[in-house]
């Protein structure tokens, strides 16, 4: 069975703690970062802790990735997302990758903030990995390695300026801004017998009470174990790392038809983007003040359950 770790303020100090049935054990272990504790704890000593129980009331959460450890994504990684961003699933041969700053990472229960200069901000919920092993050279992974590599699970919102990511050409910043990154609540450490639910785990959204996006992580195309020999070629990751693995359809961002793309590829990019931002400003599935987008992931089989995040979305003052 996993075991779920939650991060929260709790008399002036902050705890590490775990769920107890529809309560909290807080912790006493000195681990300040995410890394910290997946280093010198495992799953078993953290089940065998006693601590002080208290109700989810008495506690401020926060998020259970800390905000040194590394923020990397993968994009366009469901099938059916790819069709939505236009992009033919049979043509794209590659893993898109890109990161969000390590400052956009908040509470689950975060409320999400829309920059004053953003119009178009959109909703991404996504399946993350945390890291358990130091990665510093070139692996070759399979499925039977994951349990050495990977520590356990969350949820994470990817929240993106679409305003700004498409016309300038940049995920960094579209996506990067305070309050752009939701994780949590808690951290589902995994045991040995749980990874075979990573292609398993069901995936929903809601705006306020409408479902936007729900899938199932076997529908990813690039899973685990071959993302994480790839990124392996190219930068040391640590434990407490975070990927995030792609969001399903359903996001607000609708790309133009291949035709209409062809026909704006005759224009002027100035004037492209006019055009492209005009049209986007009339979905009304972009993210006003006011609403709340709620996310959760689990198994069908009721195993592994990630938690809810609810976000109500405020505009920056």
């Amino acid at each position: 069975m996993p075991l779920n770790i939650a991060r929260v303020h709790h008399n002036d100090k902050t705890r590490w703690a775990k769920q107890t049935g529809n309560a909290l054990a807080l912790l006493d272990i000195d681990a300040p970062t995410t890394g910290d504790l997946i280093r010198h704890f495992d799953v078993n000593q953290l089940r065998g802790m006693q601590g002080e129980r208290v109700d989810w009331s008495d506690v401020t959460l926060l998020s259970p990735i800390t905000r040194n450890q590394q923020f990397v994504c993968q994009g366009a990684n469901y099938r059916q997302h790819m069709l939505e961003s236009g992009v033919d699933p049979d043509d794209k041969t590659f893993n898109m990758i890109f990161t969000k700053a390590a400052s956009c990472i908040c509470a689950a229960d975060s409320a999400v903030v829309r920059p004053n200069n953003v119009h178009l901000l959109d909703y991404e919920v996504e399946l993350g990995l945390v890291l358990k092993s130091e990665i510093n050279q070139s692996v070759e992974l399979t499925e039977n390695d994951l349990p050495n590599t990977i520590a356990g699970l969350v949820i994470v919102n990817d929240y993106s300026a679409r305003d700004i990511q498409l016309p300038q050409m940049q995920f960094y910043k579209g996506k990067s801004f305070r309050t752009f990154g939701p994780v949590g609540p808690w951290l589902c450490l995994l045991e040995p017998e749980d990874y075979r639910h990573l292609t398993n785990l069901d995936l929903e959204l809601r705006v306020d009470d409408e479902v936007r996006q729900q899938d199932n992580t076997r529908n990813v195309v690039y899973q685990a174990a071959e993302t994480l020999t790839e990124l392996s070629l190219i930068q040391d990751f640590a434990p407490g790392d975070l990927i995030a693995t792609g969001t399903p359809s359903g996001c607000a961002l609708r790309a133009p038809s291949p035709r209409i793309q062809r026909m704006m590829g005759l224009i002027p990019e100035k004037t492209k983007w006019r055009l492209f931002l005009k049209a986007q400003r009339k979905r009304t599935q972009y993210l006003r003040p006011g609403q709340t987008v709620t996310t959760s992931i689990k198994s069908p089989c009721g195993q592994i359950d990630l938690g809810t995040q609810s976000n109500l979305v405020i505009a920056e003052s």
